[in-house]
């Protein structure tokens, strides 16, 4: 019996398992798509949960970690954006993942039909 290889996708990167990480966390999660609207200060973001700000902050360390956002700092303010060069990355491999996952299934429905003739 030949053992094949069931997932040949190259492995994500050290950058992409931070970002998959960070992303794990459904707070985290929740940040990124409020960010994804607009940009924001860390007080107003810490407003629409019901955390206290330094675990707001808590969570976004992990995000800035992870690269998905960058914070700037104006005044006493801290704004937070999201970095859309971490979606880039994570879309490459879901669509390599979807590519291998599209010629696996061709290769089993073409050794079926071969075994049928």
């Amino acid at each position: 019996m030949v053992n094949k290889k069931l997932r040949t996708v190259d492995e994500p990167t050290n950058e992409l398992n931070d970002v998959f990480k960070a992303l794990a966390d459904t707070t985290r999660r929740d940040i990124v798509l409020r960010l994804s609207r607009s940009d924001a200060t860390v007080s107003h973001l810490a407003s629409s949960y019901a955390i206290s700000l330094p675990a707001v902050s808590k969570h976004l360390k992990v995000l800035e970690r992870a690269g998905l956002i960058a914070r700037t700092r104006i005044g006493a303010r801290h704004w937070i954006r999201l970095r859309p060069t971490w979606s880039r990355a994570v879309n490459q491999w879901l669509d390599r993942a979807s590519r291998e996952r599209a010629t696996e299934q061709l290769d089993r429905l073409e050794d079926l039909l071969e075994r049928k003739d």
